[in-house]
């Protein structure tokens, strides 16, 4: 599906790419969804589904070039090395914001999570019986997960592996949000800020020939989380792929409509105005409602952006 492209083609297939990674960093939005909007999300999963017993045929014959060929290489090499540029990048932006604008920050990945709301509203048919249940059954596990004590962040490295499986489902099912799956599970800024900074900053030591840092229990932990992470989204990038393709072409509004109802009864989970607290070793968190001031009008302010933001890539996706 690459054929007589040229180096503008390319071009474009790296910035999707970049654009892809960063919406899938980003709570609220899917990857999916993005690759819908811009264009690329048919010939993606043509190419993840390549991966069948006639590739393994190639690569066990190591014929390599009919490999690449088979499975739309390419294409698939650009894509991911935006996805990883993206992540480096996003990674050290999301970390300057939240560590001065949480709030705002926190208000932006809310609005989102609104419009991915909307965007789903509008492609589930409410008049049928089935999807209003599957809806009340989404929203009874979202409500769920919210009221319980919020999953602490978890380094296992058998976590960490199921925790990347999970969170490239974003890229493959538009409307869902892996990085907003994996704050429920505790390890958004473990896997997606603070282990891909560490190897960021572990590479930029070694070109500046500075080793002091390298060797350092917490780097190599990090390097090993990010390591596993990666290896559990390239697993769950190939076997999603044709799951979730299937379930989607038997079970489409069944699928949508119980995300919808999980999304809905979720959002508590990044309720903007929250503070954690130490209770006996243990934290949770506070949820309250904000008082009127020029901060709170503000963080309102960026909820709408978030919410503008899912509906034009909606509207966009639709056209």
């Amino acid at each position: 599906m690459t054929k007589n492209k040229s180096i503008t083609d390319y071009l474009k297939i790296l910035i999707n790419g970049i654009l892809m990674g960063t919406a899938n960093k980003i709570p609220g939005i899917s990857g999916g969804l993005v690759a819908i909007a811009i264009g690329f999300y048919e010939e993606l999963i043509f190419s993840l589904k390549r991966f069948d017993k006639t590739a393994l045929k190639f690569l066990l014959n190591a014929e390599f070039k009919d490999f690449f060929k088979h499975i739309n290489g390419k294409f698939l090499f650009l894509i991911l090395s935006g996805i990883v540029i993206s992540y480096f990048s996003t990674s050290k932006i999301l970390e300057v914001l939240l560590n001065n604008f949480e709030i705002y920050v926190w208000s932006l990945f809310f609005g989102l999570v609104i419009g991915t709301i909307f965007h789903l509203r509008s492609i589930i048919e409410l008049k049928n019986f089935k999807n209003i249940c599957f809806i009340l059954i989404g929203t009874s596990i979202g409500i769920f997960l919210s009221l319980a004590d919020p999953a602490q962040e978890n380094d296992n490295l058998y976590f960490v592996f199921i925790c990347g499986i999970i969170s490239v489902s974003g890229m493959i099912l538009p409307g869902l949000s892996g990085s907003f799956l994996l704050m429920l599970l505790g390890n958004y800024v473990l896997l997606l800020v603070d282990s891909v900074n560490a190897l960021y900053d572990s590479i930029n030591e070694i070109i500046s020939g500075d080793f002091s840092n390298l060797y350092t229990d917490d780097r190599i932990n990090y390097i090993k989380v990010l390591s596993v992470f990666t290896l559990g989204s390239i697993t769950g990038l190939i076997s999603l792929s044709k799951i979730l393709g299937f379930l989607l072409s038997k079970f489409n509004q069944l699928c949508n409509s119980i995300i919808f109802g999980f999304i809905i009864g979720s959002l508590g989970v990044i309720w903007p105005w929250k503070s954690t607290l130490s209770v006996e070793n243990e934290y949770k968190i506070v949820r309250y409602l904000p008082e009127i001031n020029y901060e709170t009008f503000y963080a309102i302010l960026f909820i709408f952006i978030g919410i503008s933001i899912v509906v034009y890539l909606s509207s966009y996706e639709k056209k």
